[in-house]
């Protein structure tokens, strides 16, 4: 190259140049202040006239003599390259990446440019250090309509699977379409989801369906090659919307698990559940019941629900008939070997000793994870559990630990998965009277259970957020908000389709002042009742009988 001072009114403008999007005013300015401060500290690159004559046209900087001529500068020290269309092309493109990303429209012109000249996707790809499947994404721009590339040259840009339908439509669709979806004054942002939503209309893809080949050639139902759509996937599809939806739903009736009913779906898309039914938004239970329905793909789509339990009433003669039918039996049965306050004198003697054997006896560890089971399965316990049914059944579970002798006889394994069964059924986070409050938040992140999250950018859960809540969510998620908060759902419903987002309230760490405050007040609670303890013991050390020889150890 060779260094030239050059007047820069007197360069000319490259028809070849990669960016075409105009930059940020605050760019500029701060470019110019720049320029006007410090000069131009890396000297423009500018080539040689294509046309044979004396003048020189800007191959790299562009900007920097644009604001050049700004800042009035009558000479500017500028680098003369040779002039080489085919690599040309690629050392602008690569200048361009390298200090600025360029808009995807440029980035897919430059691309074309490229490709015109004999590079290859994969060449390309290698040489700008992209994915080859997102040298093709953008290739997919040859086919949008120009308007929409207009909007998408400014940043607003779909989705891949947006632009895949959008790039299969016929541009005369597109137009159609973009005349209803094209932004306005009051919303400049475009929802691209609505515009692919409504090029698929005519459309019913093939992996969507639940039919096979049998049902469909019933239907008349012919499938058609997407030559655009990625080559793992399956990219047929059909324009016979209402055939594909009626296969669906005749496979749907004749395939619906127990419990199961075919449900309609509202003007959004969401299912409409029977009249007072409770959505079940974690793992069903046996009495729940299933609904399936057909989403907006045609997909056939399943939520569970919960239908209130019907109480029967007692009416004042079965009271009646009850009573008197116990009368007869306490009539009839013979005098008991030990009377009634003689068992209220044995249980009051048996609960002493069980405390005191709990307190000093040896116990090991298998044995004493045991006993807890048993001792969430007595009848003196109430258990409101997250499950189901509604109240913990630990009876169930104890029972595995019982041998035919009636004995504790167990394995370890059977022992773990006793005690996992218990803890599923006492422990709760629900927002009602099974709730087991900060317990089961420290239980739960002790265990790694924000792994077990499902994903939460669904239409239900974010319809639950405040417009600020959202749009946070959006800045982490690099997600532009749109004007309208169910646009701006309906953008990050499709940027987490593949991943999983996790709200920060939804994760099972508590937050450290409430443990405090929870452990503070069953701490004092503890130091309360072992205070009472101690001083019972030292009131009753003179008179206590020394413990047998197998307790000694124990009580030490």
């Amino acid at each position: 190259m060779e260094l030239m001072i050059v007047d820069p009114r007197a360069l000319k403008e490259n028809p070849d140049q990669m960016r075409r999007s105009k930059s940020s005013p605050q760019a500029d300015a701060l470019l110019l202040a720049s320029i006007k401060a410090v000069g131009i500290v890396q000297p423009p690159v500018i080539l040689p006239a294509r046309d044979g004559g004396n003048g020189y046209v800007i191959h790299f900087g562009h900007r920097r003599v644009a604001q050049a001529i700004a800042a009035d500068l009558a000479e500017i020290r500028v680098l003369v390259a040779d002039s080489d269309a085919d690599h040309d092309a690629m050392r602008a493109l690569v200048e361009n990446v390298a200090r600025e990303p360029l808009n995807p429209v440029d980035l897919w012109r430059s691309i074309e440019r490229l490709v015109a000249l004999g590079w290859t996707e994969e060449s390309i790809a290698l040489a700008l250090a992209l994915p080859v499947r997102q040298v093709r994404k953008l290739r997919l721009l040859a086919n949008v309509l120009p308007a929409m590339l207009d909007q998408m040259a400014k940043g607003d840009m779909p989705g891949e699977p947006q632009l895949r339908v959008i790039a299969a439509a016929s541009i005369d669709e597109q137009s159609e379409v973009w005349k209803k979806y094209k932004p306005r004054k009051a919303d400049p942002q475009v929802s691209w989801h609505d515009v692919a939503r409504a090029l698929t209309k005519t459309r019913m893809y093939a992996r969507h369906a639940s039919f096979d080949d049998e049902l469909a050639t019933a239907y008349d139902i012919a499938w058609v090659e997407d030559l655009f759509a990625p080559a793992d996937e399956d990219s047929r599809y059909t324009t016979a919307v209402e055939a594909f939806l009626g296969a669906q739903t005749e496979w749907m009736t004749n395939h619906l698990p127990k419990r199961g009913t075919v449900i309609e779906v509202n003007e959004s898309g969401q299912p409409k559940l029977p009249p007072k039914a409770e959505r079940v938004w974690g793992k069903p239970g046996k009495s729940d019941c299933t609904g399936w329905y057909l989403d907006r793909d045609g997909q056939i789509q399943s939520v569970a629900y919960r239908m209130p339990q019907v109480k029967k009433a007692k009416g004042k003669a079965g009271e009646i008939e009850e009573a008197a039918a116990d009368d007869i039996e306490t009539a009839t049965k013979p005098r008991p070997d030990v009377t009634r306050k003689g068992m209220e004198m044995i249980g009051d003697l048996r609960t002493d000793a069980l405390h005191e054997a709990l307190a000093r006896a040896p116990i090991e560890d298998d044995t004493l994870l045991a006993l807890l089971v048993l001792a969430f399965a007595g009848q003196n316990v109430s258990i409101a559990s997250g499950n189901a049914d509604g109240y913990a059944q630990i009876s169930r579970h104890a029972a595995r630990l019982i041998g035919e002798d009636g004995k504790l006889a167990f394995g370890r394994d059977t022992l773990q998965q006793v005690a996992r069964a218990t803890l599923i059924d006492v422990l709760s986070c629900r927002e009602n009277r099974s709730d087991s409050g900060v317990a089961s938040r420290i239980a739960g992140d002790a265990i790694g259970a924000d792994a077990f999250l499902p994903n939460m950018a669904t239409d239900d859960f974010l319809s639950c957020l405040s417009r600020t809540a959202i749009e946070a969510v959006c800045k982490d998620a690099s997600v532009l908000p749109r004007q309208r908060v169910k646009d701006t759902r309906t953008a990050l419903v499709q940027h987490y389709a593949e991943n999983r987002f996790l709200h920060r309230a939804a994760l099972f760490a508590p937050a450290p002042d409430k443990i405090a405050a929870w452990a503070d007040k069953h701490g004092r609670a503890e130091d309360d009742e072992e205070s009472g303890a101690d001083a019972l013991n030292e009131s009753d050390e003179a008179e206590a009988v020394q413990p047998a020889d197998g307790y000694a150890e124990a009580a030490e």
